[in-house]
């Protein structure tokens, strides 16, 4: 279970397109085991794109981070 109560900022809604991409692709757990800041982050920066391709663009990076598992916006990650 993931612990929310040290995020500042608001908590974010996964969009239905994310949650579809992370079932399809396997990471659903991945994407949970993640601290909540990290999930927060990647919702709040997929959901400000302005443009389609930018979205797709960013939720790909997300798949392939979470694929590889050391790696959180293009930084070096340990879990």
């Amino acid at each position: 279970m993931t612990d929310w109560s040290r995020i500042s900022r608001k908590k974010q809604t996964m969009p239905g397109f994310v949650c579809k991409a992370l079932l399809e692709g396997g990471l659903s757990n991945a994407f949970q085991q993640r601290p909540a800041y990290q999930q927060n982050d990647y919702l709040s920066w997929i959901k400000r794109a302005k443009r389609k391709e930018t979205t797709e663009k960013r939720l790909n990076q997300l798949i392939e981070e979470l694929r590889s598992g050391d790696t959180y916006m293009n930084m070096y990650w340990k879990k």
